[in-house]
């Protein structure tokens, strides 16, 4: 069954026709797997071949492009009728003298679509160098152009139906972010606390089942908590260690991530300090969000609590997120930083992730949250300060 109403499938590809249209596109190639969903429905771990589909102005339907052996599962996740569904033949696959994209052009070529302007995703994760070379190369007298995040930018306003779903992974992440907090104590190998906090994360709550994440559980400890990104180690976690926690729930695709910093005891002097402090330029940044101010507007007021108390956090502080894979569960569009004027809406949803990594030490303290008419909703529960773990 379709996560979405066919109907609201249809004007999402309208809205991005719309684009389309203002940049001067007959034809848009789509080949990041999140954008592929929100336009089609698709939905299978097939993006490490590559895959597209097609949207031309004049067309009802996009066509889907992939590997013959994942056309039944875009005949079974897509809205489209089946001759929409145009899979390539298996000798395709990393072959070094066939490539994908030459079956892309043979399909542009065959639909009588090479006469206008053909935009391409050019920056999205999957949509490689040999791919545009290909097309190039197969399609001389085709004017092609860059068209990357025409399709994410729709996105940023989120629907009624994919905020419930926002809400859906909200809740898995909060009860995530409790195993977390059940889990890390003296003893406990980080590759085994990540192992519990995956399983919540899949395992969902009664109720609502979870989907994979696009990013796995980022849990360092100890000297760690001073870099982002950092997975688990087998390290054994001791007394006195702060905890980094940044992961999400996942539901039909749509995410909400959550960040926290743990303490395992006693919190030393220093990183109560600096969670005092973040704490309280979370809410203020949180209490400026309203329709009608820029991201920019949100991180300003941050950045003026951060610098009365003699810090300052160089990247930005937050970014819209919800359908993804992986690598990321963000949008790549707006961002929550200095000079950024894109206006806020109702039904965008930030995650607000006030991280913090200086020399030995770092802490994160995140709030994912949707713009509502009247200001700001914040999607979770979880107490919104350092946590101790008292063993």
């Amino acid at each position: 069954m379709l996560p979405f109403a066919v109907e609201e499938y249809q004007t999402r590809l309208r809205h991005v026709k719309d684009r389309m249209d203002q940049q001067g596109l007959a034809v848009l190639v789509v080949s990041d797997p999140a954008n592929m969903n929100y336009l089609t429905g698709y939905d299978g771990w097939s993006f490490y071949v590559p895959q597209a589909i097609i949207v031309a102005l004049h067309q009802d339907e996009p066509l889907w492009i992939g590997r013959a052996q994942d056309a039944n599962g875009a005949r079974l996740t897509c809205w489209m009728r089946d001759e929409a569904i145009r899979p390539y033949a298996d000798t395709y696959v990393q072959s070094p003298t066939q490539h994908p994209m030459d079956y892309v052009a043979q399909v542009l070529a065959e639909e009588h679509l090479l006469e206008g302007v053909i935009g391409l995703e050019m920056d999205a994760y999957y949509f490689t160098a040999r791919s545009y070379q290909r097309l190039q190369e197969q399609l001389p007298h085709a004017t092609l152009k860059d068209a990357t995040l025409l399709v994410n930018w729709v996105r940023l306003i989120k629907s009624d139906q994919e905020i419930h779903y926002i809400q859906q992974a909200a809740a898995i992440v909060t009860q995530a972010m409790d195993t977390a907090l059940h889990v890390i104590k003296p003893g406990v190998r980080e590759c085994d606390a990540a192992a519990e906090i995956f399983r919540s994360q899949i395992r969902g709550t009664h109720t609502i089942s979870g989907d994979y994440p696009a990013i796995v559980p980022l849990i360092p400890s100890g000297p760690r908590t001073s870099a982002a990104h950092l997975t688990w180690t087998d390290r054994r976690y001791e007394m006195g260690d702060a905890v980094n926690i940044e992961i999400a729930g996942c539901v039909r695709r749509y995410h909400c991530p959550l960040s926290r910093s743990v303490v395992i005891g006693p919190a030393s002097h220093h990183l109560k300090s600096l969670a005092a402090v973040v704490v309280d330029g979370v809410n203020a940044a949180l209490n400026t969000v309203r329709p009608g101010i820029t991201c920019g507007e949100v991180e300003e007021s941050w950045q003026h609590h951060l610098k009365r108390h003699g810090y300052f956090k160089e990247s930005r502080l937050g970014y819209p997120f919800g359908l993804n894979y992986p690598p990321d569960w963000g949008e790549h569009t707006a961002s929550l930083r200095s000079g950024d004027l894109t206006v806020l809406q109702p039904n965008m949803v930030f995650h607000l992730i006030a991280g913090m990594w200086l020399d030995g030490y770092g802490l994160e303290i995140s709030e994912p949250f949707r713009v509502t008419p009247r200001g700001v909703e914040t999607l979770t529960d979880v107490e919104r300060q350092l946590l101790v773990i008292n063993d």
